[in-house]
């Protein structure tokens, strides 16, 4: 059975750093691309980062040049970190294949809360 399970999060002041893991399960993982996504309350789940098979990588607009994604294939994991956060970064984080049909279900996510 391939799953991902998040870690990393926790409440963190505005202007503060976090990085999540999200360990994969699944010889599959190797050469598919991986993403970060979050949900905020009330707010549909957005894909924040992703990082191809061969390490490339794109992130939405709103994080560009405050988080880095990066992923070690021989240990099966996929980071996320993240500097100088905002509330607006405040969120159940996930990670996932952003593939058409991803081979994982989603994990339970980790929280972030960005608050002084």
């Amino acid at each position: 059975q391939v799953q991902l399970v998040e870690s990393g999060g926790g409440l963190v002041q505005p202007g503060g750093s976090l990085r999540l893991s999200c360990a994969a399960s699944g010889g599959i993982f190797k050469i598919i691309p991986m993403a970060w996504y979050r949900q905020a309350p009330g707010n549909q789940r957005e894909l924040v980062a992703l990082v191809t098979a061969g390490g490339g990588t794109d992130y939405l607009d709103s994080v560009k040049g405050r988080f880095t994604i990066s992923r070690d294939n021989a240990k099966n994991m996929v980071y996320l970190q993240m500097n100088s956060l905002k509330p607006e970064d405040t969120a159940v984080y996930y990670c996932n294949s952003p593939t058409r049909e991803s081979p994982y279900d989603w994990g339970q996510g980790t929280h972030v809360t960005v608050s002084s």
